[in-house]
C-alpha cells in the first residue's frame, strides 16, 4: 500500500525521551503508519496511508503532540524557522542571565552567609534566598513545569519531568523550612531543619537553560551547510522579455517557466539551471562542489543554479523550474538524509522511552533508603536523614536527564551530512554512513569512473565500405543512446557527413550493443558477442587485429550490415587526472580495489595497469555486475560499488554502499547512497572517510553519554557515600548534566572541520 507523508515542526523537545514521547503520541493519533522525529532539527516526518484524509491526519497529529506537552505546527519555510529559532535563543538567553545572576547570591545566602536576624519570626537570610529563587523557579523554569505536567497527563515522561520534580521538591522543601515559623500545622521535620536547597534550584534551572541555549546555538551551526546552500539560490532573476532589444524584467524564480531566457551579470549568482544561450564566462562552483578552481562555460554547455559568474555576462535558456534545479535536489537530499534515523539511534530511543520512569523509581528508592537507614548519621553530611533524602532525590532526578543520549547520534549525522554537502559529497541515506565505516572492498566501474567517460574516436578500421557508410549506420543506431561511446561516434559522424539512413525497429541489447533494420537488412553495432548473435562470421586474422587493438587500451566497436562485417571503430577514453592518486589513497586506507567492467579484458587491464589496480573482472554484463557484488558479500566482504552508468544501477543497489558519479545517469544516481558532484574518484574515497569519521563521533558520543550516566547516577544516589563521604550536590548534578549535553554537541561539531582528500 502506498503512503503519503508530511513534515511537522515540533518544539519543546530536549532529550531522547522527548523523541520517544512524540513518536508514541503521533502514532496513536489514528491512520499513522510510522513517525520519525529528529531532535536537533525539531522536526517530525509522519507517514500515513494514501487512502487517509491527509488534512485530517495532520490536524489530529498536531493536536495529539500539543496535548503531550510539546508544540507542533506545519513546516514553514527554512528562513522563517531559522529566524524563529534565533528569537527563541534570545528569549532563552534572558532566562539564562536571570538564573546565573541569582546563582551566586542564593548560594551565598543558602550555605555560606551567617544569619541576619529575623523578619516577623522568619529567618531573614532564608527569606532573601526564597525571594531570589522565586522568579527563577516560576519564570525562567516555567517551561519545565508546564511541559512536565502536559507530559504526565499524556502518560509519558521526559527530561522536563525530571527537572520539574527535582526543582519542585527542592523549592517546596526549602520554602516550607523557611516559612515554618508562620505555619502552625507544619510537620516538625521542616521546623527542625536548617538546610535549604534554593541554590540547587537556581543552579539546576540555570545550568539546564545554559546547556539548552548552547545546544540550540550549536544545532543552528550544525545545519549551516543547508542554510548556506539555500542562500545560494536567488529569489529573483532577470527574465528576458525582448531578446532582440535586450529588455529584461526582474521576476521571482519560482514563476519562470522552462525554456525561458534569463540574463546573469558579472558577480551574480545563476538563479536557475539551464544551457548557455550566449556568452563565455568563468564560473565559481565551489559552494556546490567544493571544487576550488573556476570552470569555463560557453554556448551549449550546462550551468547550475547557485554558481557564481566571475566574468562577463550570460544569457541562459532555463531547463528546470526552481523546485527542480540541481541545487534544490541537493538541498532535498541533504534534508532527507538529516531527517533519517539510523538503526543505532532507534536503539537509543527505545532505551530512552523507559529510562525516565526507571530513574524516577531509582531516585525515590534511594531517597527512602537514606531516610530510613539507621546508620546514615555516621557519615551524613547533612543535619538530618530527611535533608539527606531530599538532596539524593533532587540530585538523582537532575543528573539522569537523557539529553546527551538523544543528541549523540542526530547531531553527528547532521554535521556529517552538512559538511559532505559543502564539499560536493551528497549522502542520500543515513544507513549509508553506518555502512561506510565497515567497507573493506571497493568495486569500481571503468568508463566514466576511472576514466573521463568522454571517449573520442581514435581510429576507424574499414573492411568493405567507406568511412561515410560505417559512421552513418553507427550514428543512426546510436542516435538515441546514452552510452558514452554514442557521443564519440556522433561527433565523428558529424565531422564527416550529415547524411544518415532511416532505421526502424532499433533495439538495445544490454551488454552486447544495438541492432536495427535498414531496408530489410539487419544492422548492428557492438562487441564480438553481438556479431555472433546476429550471425556475422569473423575470421581469425580479423579477431587477432581486434585483440591487438584492445591491448592498446582502446574500446573496439564492431559494425555490421546483414551478415557482413563493415569494420570497427576504435575509441579511446582519457583516464582522469586524479584516478591514480585516488587508487593510491584507497590502498593506503586499507581498501581492496576491484575493477568491474563490461569492456574487453585487454582494454580493461591496460587501464588497470596505468592506475595501479591489480584485480580486474572484464566483459561483465549489467546483471552480472550485481552478481559479482553479491559473491563478494557472500565471502564476508563489505562492498562499496562506484559507478555512473545505467549498467551500474543494479550493482549500486546490491552493494553495502553505492557511490554514483554525479554526472552519471539518473538511474545510477537514484540507486546510490552517495552522490559525487565533482565526478572524481578521489571523492569516493573521501565519502567513505566521512562515513568513518561520522561513525567515530557517534560512537564516541554514545560512549560518553552512557559512561556519564553509569558514573553519575550512583554518585547522586549516594552509593559511594559510606566509602568516600562524597555526595553530589544538586547544583553539581545540574552542571554535569548540562556539560554532558554540550560536550556531545561540541564533539559532533568537530566534523565541521573535516576536509576531503584532495592531494
Amino acid at each position: 500500500m502506498s503512503t503519503e507523508s508530511f513534515v511537522l515542526e515540533v518544539t519543546g523537545m530536549t532529550c531522547a525521551s522527548c523523541v520517544s514521547s512524540v513518536e508514541k503520541v503521533a502514532l496513536g493519533a489514528g491512520n499513522v503508519e510510522s513517525v520519525s522525529v529528529n531532535l536537533p532539527l525539531q522536526r517530525a516526518v509522519v507517514n500515513t496511508s494514501s487512502q487517509a484524509d491527509l488534512a485530517s491526519v495532520k490536524k489530529n497529529v498536531i493536536a495529539a503532540i500539543k496535548r503531550s506537552g510539546f508544540g507542533a505546527n506545519e513546516q514553514r519555510e527554512r528562513s522563517m524557522m531559522i529566524e524563529n529559532a534565533r528569537k527563541d535563543l534570545r528569549v532563552q538567553s534572558r532566562k539564562v542571565v536571570l538564573a546565573l545572576v541569582m546563582a551566586l547570591p542564593t548560594l551565598y545566602l543558602s550555605m555560606l552567609a551567617k544569619d541576619f536576624g529575623e523578619f516577623n519570626g522568619v529567618n531573614t537570610r532564608l527569606l532573601l534566598a526564597l525571594i531570589g529563587t522565586a522568579p527563577v523557579y516560576f519564570w525562567a523554569g516555567w517551561q519545565f513545569h508546564s511541559n512536565a505536567w502536559k507530559a504526565i497527563r499524556s502518560g509519558s515522561a521526559n527530561m522536563d519531568v525530571l527537572i520539574h520534580l527535582g526543582t519542585s521538591v527542592g523549592f517546596l522543601w526549602s520554602s516550607l523550612v523557611t516559612l515554618s515559623p508562620l505555619l502552625d500545622a507544619i510537620p516538625s521535620v521542616f521546623s527542625s531543619s536548617s538546610h535549604v536547597f534554593f541554590d540547587g534550584v537556581v543552579f539546576i534551572i540555570g545550568f539546564v537553560l545554559l546547556g539548552n541555549w548552547m545546544e540550540a546555538g550549536a544545532k543552528l551551526k550544525a545545519t549551516d551547510a543547508v542554510h548556506g546552500l539555500m542562500s545560494l539560490q536567488p529569489k529573483q532573476a532577470r527574465f528576458v522579455t525582448d531578446e532582440s532589444m535586450g529588455h529584461t524584467d526582474m521576476q521571482r524564480v519560482d514563476s519562470i517557466p522552462i525554456g525561458s531566457l534569463i540574463k546573469v551579470l558579472l558577480g551574480e549568482t545563476i538563479p536557475l539551471d539551464g544551457v548557455v544561450h550566449q556568452g563565455k564566462v568563468s564560473i565559481d562552483t565551489s559552494m556546490m562542489t567544493g571544487e576550488p578552481y573556476p570552470v569555463r562555460r560557453k554556448e551549449g554547455e550546462e550551468v547550475s543554479a547557485g554558481t557564481l559568474v566571475l566574468d562577463g555576462t550570460l544569457l541562459i535558456r532555463t531547463t528546470h523550474r526552481s523546485k527542480d534545479t540541481l541545487l534544490a535536489r541537493i538541498i532535498h537530499l541533504v534534508e532527507e538524509a538529516q531527517m533519517g534515523k539510523a538503526p543505532i539511534q532507534r536503539l537509543v530511543d527505545r532505551v530512552a522511552s523507559i529510562f525516565v520512569p526507571v530513574v524516577v523509581g531509582m531516585a525515590i528508592l534511594a531517597a527512602m533508603f537514606w531516610l530510613l537507614y539507621p546508620d546514615s548519621a555516621s557519615y551524613n553530611p547533612m543535619n538530618s536523614n530527611s535533608e539527606l533524602a531530599v538532596m539524593v532525590l533532587v540530585s538523582t532526578l537532575v543528573i539522569a536527564c537523557p539529553c546527551a543520549l538523544g543528541l549523540a547520534t542526530p547531531t553527528a549525522l547532521i554535521a556529517g551530512t552538512g559538511v559532505g554537502a559543502r564539499h560536493g559529497l551528497l549522502i542520500k541515506g543515513i544507513e549509508a554512513l553506518e555502512q561506510a565505516h565497515k567497507v573493506d572492498t571497493l568495486v569500481v566501474d571503468k568508463t566514466g569512473t576511472l576514466t573521463s567517460g568522454k571517449p573520442r574516436v581514435s581510429h576507424i578500421e574499414l573492411l568493405d565500405c567507406e568511412v561515410k557508410e560505417i559512421l552513418s549506420i553507427a550514428a543512426s543506431l546510436e542516435a538515441e543512446s546514452t552510452h558514452p561511446l554514442a557521443d564519440a561516434i556522433l561527433t565523428s559522424w558529424s565531422n564527416v557527413t550529415s547524411a544518415r539512413p532511416e532505421l526502424t525497429e532499433i533495439q538495445t541489447l544490454p551488454g552486447l550493443g544495438m541492432i536495427g533494420d535498414h531496408g530489410g537488412a539487419l544492422v548492428a553495432i557492438g562487441n564480438i558477442e553481438l556479431m555472433d548473435e546476429v550471425g556475422v562470421k569473423i575470421s581469425d586474422d580479423i579477431l587477432e587485429k581486434i585483440s591487438q587493438a584492445a591491448t592498446r587500451g582502446v574500446t573496439v566497436v564492431l559494425v555490421s550490415q546483414g551478415l557482413k562485417l563493415l569494420g570497427w571503430i576504435e575509441a579511446r577514453d582519457r583516464i582522469r587526472e586524479s584516478t591514480e592518486r585516488a587508487v593510491r589513497k584507497a590502498k593506503q586506507a586499507g581498501y581492496e580495489i576491484i575493477m568491474l567492467t563490461g569492456d574487453r579484458k585487454e582494454a580493461a587491464e591496460t587501464v588497470a595497469k596505468e592506475v595501479g589496480i591489480v584485480n580486474v573482472v572484464a566483459e561483465v554484463k549489467p546483471d552480472q555486475k550485481a552478481e559479482h557484488v553479491r559473491e563478494l558479500q557472500e565471502q564476508g566482504r563489505n562492498v562499496a560499488m562506484i559507478g555512473d552508468g545505467i549498467n551500474d544501477a543494479a550493482a549500486l543497489s546490491a552493494a553495502n554502499v553505492g557511490i554514483a558519479m554525479g554526472a552519471g545517469s539518473d538511474i545510477a544516481v537514484d540507486a546510490a547512497d552517495f552522490v559525487l558532484l565533482r565526478n572524481d574518484l578521489i571523492d569516493a574515497v573521501s565519502s567513505l572517510d566521512l562515513g568513518r569519521s561520522t561513525m567515530r563521533r557517534i560512537r564516541g558520543n554514545l560512549r560518553w553519554a552512557f559512561a556519564y550516566n553509569v558514573v553519575g547516577i550512583p554518585l547522586a544516589m549516594g552509593v559511594t557515600l559510606p566509602f568516600t563521604g562524597v555526595l553530589l550536590p544538586p547544583a553539581f548534578a545540574a552542571a554535569a548534566m548540562s556539560l554532558s549535553s554540550v560536550s556531545v554537541v561540541a564533539n559532533s561539531l568537530v566534523l565541521r572541520w573535516w576536509s576531503p582528500i584532495r592531494e
